[in-house]
């Protein structure tokens, strides 16, 4: 394997906790601890009935044995740090911290009775297990995500125990170690709160099902037959490396995962009919990102959002579903307009796979996906149901193609069981694994929550629209930017959870101020969108250093044009706080909402062909503000009413001349392509 392929692999093993090498018996530990919690999260979704806080607590207790045994207190030690940080076998101290995180994971559910009793004063036990809680929860989550939660962490924690201290604009009356313990770490208020609920109850499975998927092979089936549809096309390894990663991010929540999964074969391809390395490299991280944003998985943050809006989680698709797959078909057009400036084809027939041979060696993976989304959309059953129901099915099906493979050879079905099982424990290896980083992630993230919690809420709103100057729109900027920032070094769904705790309620509370109705989920999916862009953020993101690692590309300057690509989905956010129809939001009929969804599209097309200079030949500089007008109309309709004033009972006749202005300048583009070729 060549050295780029180890480096974006190395970065996908830090995501994942894979950094130690252990001993054989070493492995089988981590796998065996690993096959457990596998096994506990299934038993929670079928026949195991415990209590929400025994389930964080065991759910947070296997993501801390999983950790402190498989990464390194440092990731790459000097020499004189091996003994205690060794990458070749597990040394004793972390046997220690990973025996006693778990226990103090667990002490909240031990005797919850008598803790209940003591609530508000707490033993001088609990107040040991309570701060060793906190204090191994966040070396945890420095192992494995690094130190920028850890830090924020730590500021909230010191403003809690400091604000009497501050600023008069910033005081706070403060609280004692007793009574942020009981909040943090002693009850569900803060560690154990929603976020490590959703965590433990829901996100697991899916996790676990895009892991059994991987294991089994559905990644190179998703590659195979998105080629095998497009890439004949212009520019058709890029679109087929669109549609890969969407259907990669259907059950995956990672970017870098998506990248690795599919990159390590778009990208070459690519590259092979002219992509520049930097443009490559970009197409899949653009793609690889949005695949968050495709329900069901959303980045785990999908079920987290309908708990803080307390509504059913198939609302959450519904809001999502016309924003990611504008997204997703604005990014086609990025690349049609990249490989049409470029003068590229797509790849020789005799290249491509065929597709009804691809559809019949793979079409068992896609049953899974058909029967969960069947089962969320028709049935309407919880999301836990669906998802263990689909992990069953898979199971079945993995079992039974290798059983149909081993007699098609000739071979022992004793042979074909026995392969199916190892391909299932591989997949509940690497689900376990895969998931180390969002429980500790929600988890330390819960404890931002629950300081805001403690009464800084309001301290911080006061901040927030002090900054903002009440200024709405100033207000989603700095929640854009704050983002963003979070997001260079946390994980998408800890940023999600901080951002949404912070100004989720403001931007609603700000709006209603100034006449401008905020729906909670709009506020919501606008901190979850710009925690998604994050990833490809210069000068951080590492799904941009992942893929570059793939192409050989400069990783800023892959960063940058990712960046430059996504501007497209970027944009989307603000649009749907302005116009809330863009998420669905009080919209029942089915063709309202597909000429939404239509128009959206052709607003998104006009947004990129407006910033990346190219229409169906190269943008006139005038051209560029009727573009600009046209996506402002297609994505808003009321927007130009509102400004002028005007009654909004009519907006969407508005359609019409966002319409006009696209095809106008599309039929002005095509008569001076005509002129310019009669003239020569």
């Amino acid at each position: 394997m060549s050295r780029m392929h180890r480096s974006a692999e190395e970065i996908l093993r830090e995501e994942t906790g894979e950094i130690r090498t252990p001993r054989q018996f070493e492995k089988y530990l981590i796998g065996v601890i690993a096959v457990c919690w596998a096994l506990f999260q299934l038993s929670l979704a079928s026949f195991l009935i415990l209590d929400g806080t025994t389930v964080r607590a065991v759910h947070l207790a296997f993501a801390m044995l999983i950790l402190f045994l498989s990464v390194p207190v440092v990731k790459r030690p000097p020499s004189w740090m091996r003994f205690i940080s060794a990458t070749d076998k597990i040394p004793v101290i972390d046997y220690l911290f990973a025996v006693t995180g778990a226990y103090a994971a667990v002490y909240i559910v031990l005797d919850p009775e008598a803790l209940a009793f003591r609530a508000g004063d707490p033993s001088r036990m609990d107040v040991v297990v309570g701060l060793m809680t906190v204090v191994f929860l966040l070396e945890a989550t420095r192992r494995s995500i690094g130190p920028a939660l850890v830090f924020i962490s730590l500021v909230f924690t010191a403003y809690a125990f400091l604000g009497p201290y501050m600023p008069d604009f910033m005081a706070f009356k403060g609280v004692s170690l007793n009574k942020y313990l009981n909040q943090i770490s002693l009850s569900t208020e803060g560690i154990y709160g929603i976020p490590l609920g959703v965590s433990a109850s829901i996100v697991y499975l899916y996790v676990l099902l895009g892991s059994m998927l991987d294991k089994a092979g559905a990644g190179k089936f998703f590659i195979d037959m998105a080629l095998s549809l497009l890439g004949r096309f212009k520019g058709g390894p890029a679109k087929a490396a669109i549609v890969a990663s969407g259907f990669t991010g259907l059950v995956s929540g990672s970017s870098i995962a998506n990248i690795v999964t599919t990159g390590t074969f778009t990208i070459p391809l690519m590259k092979k009919v002219g992509y520049p390395a930097t443009k490559a490299a970009a197409t899949e991280v653009a793609a690889s990102t949005d695949g968050q944003l495709m329900p069901p998985v959303m980045g785990a943050a999908a079920f987290i959002i309908a708990e803080y809006v307390n509504v059913p989680y198939i609302e959450v698709v519904k809001a999502a579903a016309i924003p990611a797959f504008v997204s997703y078909f604005a990014l086609f057009f990025v690349v049609h307009l990249e490989a049409s400036k470029l003068g590229m084809k797509g790849l020789p027939k005799e290249e491509c796979p065929n597709f009804v041979e691809t559809i019949k060696g793979g079409m068992h993976y896609l049953i899974p996906i058909f029967m969960l989304i069947y089962e969320l959309v028709v049935l309407r059953h919880s999301p836990e149901k669906a998802a263990f129901n689909a992990i069953l099915l898979l199971i079945a099906i993995i079992v039974i193609r290798e059983i149909f493979f081993v007699v098609k050879k000739g071979k022992s079905p004793l042979d074909a069981v026995k392969n199916g099982v190892g391909l299932v424990i591989q997949g509940f290896i690497g689900g376990s694994r895969n998931m180390v980083s969002v429980a500790l992630a929600t988890a330390s993230a819960g404890i931002i929550v629950g300081v805001v919690s403690m009464g800084i809420g309001g301290m911080i709103t006061q901040i927030v629209e002090t900054l903002s100057q009440g200024n709405v729109f100033l207000l989603l900027f700095i929640t854009a930017i704050a983002s963003l920032l979070l997001g260079m070094g946390l994980p998408t769904t800890a940023t999600y959870i901080v951002m949404a705790s912070l100004t989720a309620p403001i931007i609603v509370e700000l709006g209603a101020d100034y006449g401008l109705v905020v729906p909670l989920m709009a506020a919501h999916l606008f901190c979850f969108y710009f925690g998604i862009l994050a990833d490809d953020t210069p000068p951080v993101g590492l799904a941009s250093y992942a893929a570059a690692a793939l192409a050989d590309s400069p990783p800023i300057a892959t960063g940058i044009q990712g960046f430059l690509y996504d501007l497209r989905t970027a944009v989307i956010p603000f649009m749907f706080v302005f116009n809330p129809d863009l998420i669905l939001d009080n919209i029942f009929s089915w063709k309202l909402g597909i000429m939404i969804f239509v128009m959206a599209c052709l607003g998104a097309f006009a947004f990129t062909s407006a910033i990346q200079g190219w229409f169906i030949a190269k943008n006139k500089l005038w051209e560029v503000p009727f573009l600009l007008l046209a996506a402002f109309i297609l994505y808003h309709p009321a927007g130009l009413l509102e400004i002028f004033h005007y009654p909004l009972d009519y907006k969407y006749y508005m359609y019409i001349p966002g319409v006009l202005l696209f095809l106008g300048i599309l039929g002005e583009q095509r008569l001076r392509l005509k002129f310019s070729k009669a003239a020569v």
